[in-house]
């Protein structure tokens, strides 16, 4: 029996497609659960047709099975590269597709349910940002920023991803911190400043329980570091703060430098880069990082 008979079988509905084109307008339109592609198709192979599922917003967490030749290893590898979930081979086995099937559409009911608790921290994440008029679109910059700065260093994927959503989430915490206090334009009193840390901790409790977060959250709680041991909330010293906090702290702080605050001008990248030495020379950051900030910075206003 063919996939689809076995899957009609088993009740589930099946949409067939008579090629590749075909294929990608079906899983647009009609929002399938799990989508089986042979690698073999008319106009574009099965790799292309899954490649472009996987960059479309609509289509990226519907799992893909590969349809292939028994023990075909070059044929899985170029399905694994492309983003396929899983593979099976002719001919098929009805109860090893079946439970395949079942599995993987349970799966996707879990990613989107991650997916869409992860785009409502990034509403919460946006809101904290309204709360305060003077940062302007600091979170933005900050995606853009280490976006730019990853690639620069040549951090992986996951790793830029990482940075990037660290840009929207870092200061999430601060949803639990009184207005009192957030906004509070003078210095803050002893008591006000123990209140305003507990942010990083808030925010790290927020994420945590998201497993697509795991990345973020050691820049949630530790972009308040210092190398010397002198920040909060741990007081970690030297390369006990993870690289990818140290790389999110620069960012930051040069963002906030460059540009305007009620309580201050916007410095420009060379005197914002002389602060962040100066701030070395403290012992507050890693001075072989503050190096590469700085041929970085000297890229980007030359580009400019």
């Amino acid at each position: 029996m063919t996939a689809v008979a076995l899957l009609s079988v088993e009740g589930y509905e099946v949409l067939e497609a008579e090629d590749g084109q075909a294929a990608l307008d079906y899983a647009v339109d009609a929002d399938p659960d799990l989508i089986l592609l042979d690698v073999m198709m008319p106009s574009m192979d099965g790799y292309e047709v899954c490649r472009s599922l996987k960059q479309n917003e609509r289509t990226r967490l519907t799992p893909v099975i590969f349809i292939t030749a028994l023990n075909d290893r070059r044929a899985r590898l170029r399905g694994i590269e492309a983003g396929g979930d899983d593979f099976l081979s002719k001919p098929f086995d009805q109860l090893e597709l079946s439970a395949r099937v079942r599995s993987l559409i349970r799966q996707k009911r879990l990613n989107e349910d991650l997916d869409h608790a992860g785009k409502v921290l990034f509403s919460i994440a946006r809101a904290v940002e309204s709360r305060d008029p003077n940062t302007g679109d600091h979170c933005e910059r900050l995606v853009v920023l280490g976006k730019a700065f990853g690639e620069y260093l040549h951090l992986s994927r996951a790793e830029i991803r990482d940075l990037t959503w660290g840009g929207y989430l870092h200061d999430i915490g601060k949803i639990g911190i009184p207005d009192s206090v957030l906004l509070k334009t003078g210095k803050l009193s002893a008591e006000e400043w123990q209140i305003m840390q507990q942010h990083v901790l808030i925010g790290e409790k927020i994420c945590q329980p998201l497993r697509t977060m795991r990345g973020v959250i050691p820049i949630i709680r530790h972009h308040h570091e210092r190398w010397d041991g002198s920040g909060y909330p741990d007081g970690l010293i030297g390369n006990e703060i993870p690289l990818l906090v140290q790389i999110f702290q620069l960012i930051d702080i040069y963002d906030a430098l460059t540009h305007e605050r009620p309580y201050k001008r916007a410095f420009t990248p060379q005197e914002s880069l002389e602060i962040l030495f100066q701030e070395t020379t403290k012992g507050w950051r890693n001075p072989d990082l503050i190096k590469q900030f700085s041929e970085f910075v000297g890229n980007q206003v030359v580009a400019a």
